[in-house]
């Protein structure tokens, strides 16, 4: 038997849905990981769990310490990006995570001659100008495909799963406000993409000769927001008034959130929201290369919805 070492590669922001659900889609493919996270002690255990024994190493460390990232790079063969914020505390602004931290390892992927190096970015971030974060995004892709032009780009709509911060944050505020603001008339469109979709995608362009260097990733409905939300209160068995709100007040509340540790909303965001999450048509995208993103929305989100129904794991499932 000819025996293949099994490649090793290297996540970053690996505690997160994404990475988690990564690590398992990896590892079943023989492909050991190295996952570098900034407290082993919160979460380790979390991430112990998504891997064989020997498939997966944990590094303690800050994004921030360039030294010990190299010494990563010396013993990686492939590379994927997944660190990412919503929303700007200290040192951790969009500057430094979107664009520097980005530019600094895809010149390392080039120095130590990585086959692959693949970065998740976020669809509609070409059209948002007037977004702190779109633009660092975009920013720190041009740094990327400066750096080391075979990477590639994944684009994806907004990601959903169990573990996300999206459906599982929206259904415990509908659960609790019988009022729920929604801006711009929740008019916003999605193509929402259900988490382990998109991570088999990245495991097929790991494990294949894809040369595209920016891919476009939807799930297969598209949806405003209003609608993404009346879905969800279907599920949870909810009825509340979704009440659109005038821009001027959401800026006013936004302002006051931005003072908490995590913010509901911030106007970096309210800026972001006001443009589809959609195809852009100028990329190739999911469906182009027959990725298996086919999961609807309403079928993935019902099988964890129950946590937010009065009658908990027990009530009777309904689906349409």
């Amino acid at each position: 038997y000819l025996y293949m070492k099994p490649k090793n590669c290297l996540i970053f922001g690996a505690s997160g849905q994404i990475g988690r659900n990564l690590i398992r889609s990896l590892t079943k493919n023989n492909i050991k990981v190295t996952a570098l996270t900034r407290n082993i002690h919160q979460k380790g255990y979390i991430l112990k769990t998504q891997a064989n024994p020997g498939y997966l190493e944990i590094v303690e460390g800050s994004i921030f310490d360039h030294e010990l990232i190299e010494k990563l790079f010396n013993n990686a063969d492939l590379c994927v990006n997944l660190v990412g914020i919503l929303f700007e505390k200290g040192k951790n602004n969009f500057n430094n995570i979107h664009t520097e931290f980005p530019k600094m390892i895809s010149r390392y992927a080039s120095t130590y001659k990585l086959e692959k190096f693949v970065h998740l970015s976020a669809l509609g971030i070409e059209n948002a100008k007037d977004s702190i974060y779109a633009q660092s995004k975009l920013k720190g892709e041009k740094e990327i495909l400066n750096n080391f032009n075979k990477a590639v780009i994944v684009r994806p709509s907004i990601v959903y799963s169990v573990d996300d911060n999206f459906t599982t944050q929206l259904m415990t505020l509908l659960g609790l406000l019988p009022i729920f603001p929604i801006y711009y008339n929740g008019k916003t469109k999605f193509r929402p993409i259900f988490c382990s979709d998109l991570t088999n995608s990245i495991t097929q362009i790991i494990n294949n000769d894809i040369k595209e260097n920016i891919i476009e990733f939807v799930g297969p409905e598209e949806m405003s927001f209003k609608e993404i939300l009346e879905k969800l209160l279907f599920l949870i068995e909810k009825k509340r008034l979704l009440l659109p709100m005038p821009i001027s007040l959401a800026r006013m509340t936004a302002h006051i959130f931005e003072i908490l540790p995590k913010p509901l909303i911030t106007n970096d965001q309210l800026n972001l929201l006001k443009y589809d999450n959609v195809f852009s048509g100028k990329y190739k995208s999911n469906i182009d290369f027959d990725f298996n993103c086919t999961s609807r929305f309403i079928d993935e989100v019902n099988k964890y919805s129950y946590m937010w129904k009065n009658e908990g794991e027990y009530s009777k499932k309904r689906v349409g």
